[in-house]
Protein backbone atom coordinates (compact mmCIF):
# COMPACT_ATOMS: atom_id res chain seq x y z
CA UNK A 1 0.00 0.00 0.00
CA UNK A 2 1.19 3.46 -0.90
CA UNK A 3 1.44 6.34 1.49
CA UNK A 4 -0.76 8.28 -0.06
CA UNK A 5 -3.41 5.71 0.06
CA UNK A 6 -2.48 4.55 3.89
CA UNK A 7 -3.55 8.22 5.08
CA UNK A 8 -6.39 8.30 2.74
CA UNK A 9 -7.81 5.45 4.50
CA UNK A 10 -6.90 6.47 8.22
CA UNK A 11 -8.90 9.76 7.14
CA UNK A 12 -11.48 8.29 6.22
CA UNK A 13 -11.73 6.11 8.95
CA UNK A 14 -11.50 9.00 10.89
CA UNK A 15 -13.80 11.17 9.93
CA UNK A 16 -16.68 7.98 9.89
CA UNK A 17 -15.35 7.42 13.83
CA UNK A 18 -15.87 11.08 14.10
CA UNK A 19 -19.36 11.14 12.73
CA UNK A 20 -20.74 7.64 14.08
CA UNK A 21 -21.61 9.26 17.12
CA UNK A 22 -24.05 11.62 15.13
CA UNK A 23 -25.55 8.75 13.37
CA UNK A 24 -26.54 7.06 16.40
CA UNK A 25 -27.90 9.87 18.29
CA UNK A 26 -29.84 10.48 14.55
CA UNK A 27 -31.33 6.99 15.21
CA UNK A 28 -32.19 7.68 18.75
CA UNK A 29 -34.39 10.87 17.65
CA UNK A 30 -38.44 10.58 18.07
CA UNK A 31 -39.96 10.56 15.00
CA UNK A 32 -42.09 13.25 16.18
CA UNK A 33 -39.17 15.52 16.27
CA UNK A 34 -38.27 15.13 12.65
CA UNK A 35 -41.63 17.31 12.16
CA UNK A 36 -40.20 21.06 12.26
CA UNK A 37 -44.24 22.15 13.25
CA UNK A 38 -43.65 20.41 16.43
CA UNK A 39 -41.11 22.31 18.24
CA UNK A 40 -42.38 25.66 16.45
CA UNK A 41 -46.11 25.27 17.50
CA UNK A 42 -44.65 23.78 20.96
CA UNK A 43 -42.41 26.99 21.32
CA UNK A 44 -45.55 28.90 20.97
CA UNK A 45 -47.67 27.39 23.55
CA UNK A 46 -45.03 27.93 25.72
CA UNK A 47 -45.56 31.79 25.53
CA UNK A 48 -49.10 31.97 25.10
CA UNK A 49 -50.80 34.32 27.92
CA UNK A 50 -53.98 31.95 28.52
CA UNK A 51 -54.39 30.02 31.80
CA UNK A 52 -57.57 27.78 31.74
CA UNK A 53 -59.86 26.85 28.69
CA UNK A 54 -62.86 24.53 29.14
CA UNK A 55 -62.19 22.40 26.35
CA UNK A 56 -59.16 21.46 24.11
CA UNK A 57 -58.96 20.46 20.65
CA UNK A 58 -56.32 17.95 20.55
CA UNK A 59 -54.81 16.80 16.96
CA UNK A 60 -53.14 17.61 14.15
CA UNK A 61 -53.52 19.73 11.21
CA UNK A 62 -57.15 19.12 10.59
CA UNK A 63 -57.75 20.74 14.16
CA UNK A 64 -55.32 22.84 13.14
CA UNK A 65 -57.46 24.14 10.34
CA UNK A 66 -60.38 26.21 12.23
CA UNK A 67 -60.82 28.79 14.70
CA UNK A 68 -62.49 27.05 17.08
CA UNK A 69 -63.57 29.70 19.13
CA UNK A 70 -64.85 31.60 16.21
CA UNK A 71 -66.33 28.45 14.35
CA UNK A 72 -68.51 27.40 17.68
CA UNK A 73 -69.29 30.75 19.16
CA UNK A 74 -67.21 30.28 22.18
CA UNK A 75 -64.84 31.71 24.20
CA UNK A 76 -62.92 29.19 26.18
CA UNK A 77 -61.21 26.74 23.89
CA UNK A 78 -57.88 25.84 23.35
CA UNK A 79 -57.06 24.62 20.22
CA UNK A 80 -54.00 22.41 19.94
CA UNK A 81 -53.61 21.09 16.57
CA UNK A 82 -49.94 20.34 15.29
CA UNK A 83 -49.54 19.98 11.56
CA UNK A 84 -47.97 16.65 10.63
CA UNK A 85 -48.52 15.10 14.06
CA UNK A 86 -48.68 11.29 15.19
CA UNK A 87 -49.59 10.30 18.10
CA UNK A 88 -46.22 9.35 19.98
CA UNK A 89 -45.89 13.42 19.77
CA UNK A 90 -49.63 14.53 21.25
CA UNK A 91 -48.41 11.86 24.24
CA UNK A 92 -45.28 14.36 24.43
CA UNK A 93 -47.04 17.37 24.88
CA UNK A 94 -50.31 16.69 27.04
CA UNK A 95 -48.84 18.74 30.43
CA UNK A 96 -49.92 21.94 27.02
CA UNK A 97 -53.32 20.20 27.82
CA UNK A 98 -53.17 20.28 31.83
CA UNK A 99 -52.05 23.72 31.83
CA UNK A 100 -55.58 24.99 30.82
CA UNK A 101 -57.13 22.54 33.36
CA UNK A 102 -59.74 22.06 31.00
CA UNK A 103 -63.14 20.07 31.73
CA UNK A 104 -63.20 17.80 28.47
CA UNK A 105 -60.42 17.14 25.61
CA UNK A 106 -61.45 15.84 22.14
CA UNK A 107 -59.06 14.21 20.41
CA UNK A 108 -58.74 13.47 16.77
CA UNK A 109 -54.92 12.18 16.13
CA UNK A 110 -53.69 9.12 14.16
CA UNK A 111 -53.75 9.95 10.51
CA UNK A 112 -50.28 10.77 10.19
CA UNK A 113 -49.36 7.64 11.90
CA UNK A 114 -51.07 5.42 9.09
CA UNK A 115 -49.78 7.56 6.30
CA UNK A 116 -46.07 7.02 8.07
CA UNK A 117 -46.78 3.20 8.01
CA UNK A 118 -47.14 3.15 12.02
CA UNK A 119 -48.53 -0.30 12.78
CA UNK A 120 -51.97 0.25 14.29
CA UNK A 121 -50.75 -2.18 17.32
CA UNK A 122 -48.43 1.04 18.12
CA UNK A 123 -51.18 3.77 17.17
CA UNK A 124 -53.76 2.74 19.07
CA UNK A 125 -51.16 1.92 22.22
CA UNK A 126 -50.37 5.22 22.26
CA UNK A 127 -54.38 6.15 21.96
CA UNK A 128 -54.70 4.72 24.92
CA UNK A 129 -51.89 6.01 27.02
CA UNK A 130 -53.33 9.52 26.18
CA UNK A 131 -56.75 8.99 27.52
CA UNK A 132 -55.84 7.34 29.98
CA UNK A 133 -53.72 9.83 31.30
CA UNK A 134 -56.40 13.05 30.41
CA UNK A 135 -58.63 10.95 32.30
CA UNK A 136 -55.95 10.84 35.74
CA UNK A 137 -55.85 14.16 35.43
CA UNK A 138 -60.14 14.40 35.64
CA UNK A 139 -60.21 15.39 31.96
CA UNK A 140 -63.13 13.88 30.10
CA UNK A 141 -61.28 12.70 26.77
CA UNK A 142 -63.48 12.71 23.76
CA UNK A 143 -62.83 10.00 20.80
CA UNK A 144 -63.47 11.39 17.29
CA UNK A 145 -62.94 8.87 14.39
CA UNK A 146 -60.08 9.73 11.97
CA UNK A 147 -61.52 10.56 8.76
CA UNK A 148 -60.72 8.79 6.07
CA UNK A 149 -58.94 9.94 3.39
CA UNK A 150 -60.25 11.44 -0.60
CA UNK A 151 -59.93 9.87 -3.75
CA UNK A 152 -57.35 12.07 -4.89
CA UNK A 153 -55.17 11.35 -2.18
CA UNK A 154 -52.13 9.22 -3.21
CA UNK A 155 -52.46 5.83 -1.50
CA UNK A 156 -55.72 6.48 -0.09
CA UNK A 157 -57.73 3.20 -0.42
CA UNK A 158 -54.69 1.07 1.14
CA UNK A 159 -54.48 3.61 3.74
CA UNK A 160 -58.16 4.00 3.84
CA UNK A 161 -58.22 0.46 5.27
CA UNK A 162 -55.93 0.77 8.01
CA UNK A 163 -57.76 3.45 9.03
CA UNK A 164 -60.95 1.14 9.24
CA UNK A 165 -59.08 -0.76 11.10
CA UNK A 166 -57.89 2.03 13.93
CA UNK A 167 -61.60 3.61 13.82
CA UNK A 168 -63.15 0.04 14.95
CA UNK A 169 -60.27 -0.67 17.48
CA UNK A 170 -61.68 3.11 19.00
CA UNK A 171 -65.21 2.90 18.67
CA UNK A 172 -64.45 -0.95 20.63
CA UNK A 173 -62.51 0.74 23.19
CA UNK A 174 -65.02 4.02 24.10
CA UNK A 175 -67.77 1.51 24.51
CA UNK A 176 -65.96 -0.67 27.12
CA UNK A 177 -64.59 2.30 29.13
CA UNK A 178 -67.91 4.70 28.57
CA UNK A 179 -66.08 6.99 26.35
CA UNK A 180 -68.05 9.48 24.27
CA UNK A 181 -67.04 8.83 20.66
CA UNK A 182 -68.17 10.95 17.73
CA UNK A 183 -68.38 8.99 14.29
CA UNK A 184 -67.70 12.44 11.83
CA UNK A 185 -67.24 9.72 8.76
CA UNK A 186 -71.03 8.85 9.33
CA UNK A 187 -71.90 12.30 7.48
CA UNK A 188 -68.72 13.14 5.58
CA UNK A 189 -67.25 9.98 4.57
CA UNK A 190 -69.02 8.03 1.76
CA UNK A 191 -67.81 4.24 0.92
CA UNK A 192 -64.80 4.42 3.15
CA UNK A 193 -63.62 7.76 1.21
CA UNK A 194 -63.58 11.53 2.39
CA UNK A 195 -66.51 13.02 0.39
CA UNK A 196 -64.45 15.07 -2.58
CA UNK A 197 -67.20 18.72 -1.48
CA UNK A 198 -65.36 18.80 2.32
CA UNK A 199 -61.95 18.71 1.35
CA UNK A 200 -59.94 21.23 -0.87
CA UNK A 201 -56.95 18.42 -0.97
CA UNK A 202 -57.79 15.11 -0.08
CA UNK A 203 -56.74 15.02 3.52
CA UNK A 204 -57.79 19.06 4.98
CA UNK A 205 -61.30 20.08 5.43
CA UNK A 206 -63.02 23.51 3.60
CA UNK A 207 -66.02 25.01 5.29
CA UNK A 208 -68.60 22.67 4.62
CA UNK A 209 -66.34 20.09 6.10
CA UNK A 210 -65.59 22.38 9.51
CA UNK A 211 -69.34 23.12 9.34
CA UNK A 212 -70.09 19.77 9.63
CA UNK A 213 -67.54 18.79 11.72
CA UNK A 214 -68.30 22.12 14.34
CA UNK A 215 -72.30 20.94 14.60
CA UNK A 216 -70.96 17.78 15.43
CA UNK A 217 -68.40 19.07 18.35
CA UNK A 218 -70.98 21.53 19.61
CA UNK A 219 -73.72 18.41 20.55
CA UNK A 220 -71.35 16.74 22.58
CA UNK A 221 -70.88 19.76 24.43
CA UNK A 222 -73.86 20.79 25.04
CA UNK A 223 -74.57 16.96 26.17
CA UNK A 224 -71.96 17.67 28.65
CA UNK A 225 -74.09 21.48 29.51
CA UNK A 226 -70.74 23.16 28.37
Amino acid sequence: MSLKLFYTTISKSLLFLLFLPLWFMAQDTPQYLNNPNYELEIGKYKIYKSRQADIVMLGNSLTHGANWNELLGRTSISEQGIPSDITAGVLNRLEYVYKMNPKICLIMIGVNDVFSWIPIETVFANYKKIVINLKRKNIVPIIQSLLYAGRRQEGAEGRNKEIAKLNKLLVEYSKQNNIEYINLNKKMSHSYFLKSQLTYDGIHLNGKGFNIWGREVDKVLRKFSL
